[in-house]
């Protein structure tokens, strides 16, 4: 798959920002999350070949030693982003669902939240779902009360699906998660920019797909029902 980052809307720009870093050099306070931080900026500015502990500590402005206090290694502190960023999404979720009037428009302003942080944090974004696909179940971030994935569940739920139905309910939440993970994916694409030009721009591009998806579809038709 193309890399997911690239110019978006202004409007689709605006909707989410990843929080403010940390201040440099590191002074006090909660160092574990400085050094999350710190790793995330070399993720997004250099890639994923240039992140260590060393470079971390250098980024966050404190001892070569003082990540090991916190992690042992490189990809305990991967796991660390994985879970700040499984965290940060769950959030852009939340603020997408409670921002609609109603369960018809819910699904897809979910979706649109869903693409806006993954192409605000492309670095990352990769390193949660690699972290996340081998393992045995997912991170706890990410389906953890108050989670994307659960917010999404309960989405499904407010527009017409049977709760009481558990793997109709399982299918129907991964339906819609792979969705919205595959037009992230695919948004960038320099064939689409004729059809976002005349859509409007890049958010209503996206809102338009997601609107012919099967899933959000059905949502949106069980919630006129």
């Amino acid at each position: 798959m193309r890399e997911t980052a690239s110019a978006l809307a202004p409007s689709l720009r605006r909707r989410l920002r990843p929080p403010e870093p940390a201040p440099r050099p590191y002074h006090h306070g909660d160092l574990s999350r400085a050094l999350v931080l710190a790793g995330r900026r070399i993720l997004e500015t250099q890639g994923p070949e240039a992140l260590s502990l060393r470079a971390v500590a250098r980024e966050a402005g404190v001892s070569p030693a003082a990540p090991y206090h916190h992690f042992n290694d490189k990809s305990e502190l991967l796991d660390a982003v994985a879970q700040e960023g499984w965290k940060e999404l769950g959030n852009a979720i939340a603020k997408a669902r409670a921002a609609c009037p109603n369960a018809r428009d819910a699904m897809t302003e979910i979706g649109v939240a869903y693409v806006c942080f993954a192409r605000e944090n492309p670095a990352v974004y990769r390193i949660m779902y690699r972290s996340a696909c081998d393992r045995g179940t997912m991170p706890d971030k990410a389906k953890e009360a108050d989670s994307g994935w659960r917010h999404v569940g309960e989405a499904i739920v407010a527009a017409g699906a049977d709760p009481n139905n558990a793997r109709e309910m399982e299918l129907a939440t991964i339906a819609s998660w792979c969705a919205a993970h595959g037009v992230a994916e695919m948004a960038g694409f320099k064939e689409f920019e004729p059809l976002k030009a005349a859509l409007g721009g890049e958010e209503a591009f996206v809102r338009a797909v997601l609107g012919h998806i099967g899933i959000y579809g059905y949502a949106k038709a069980s919630a006129k029902a």
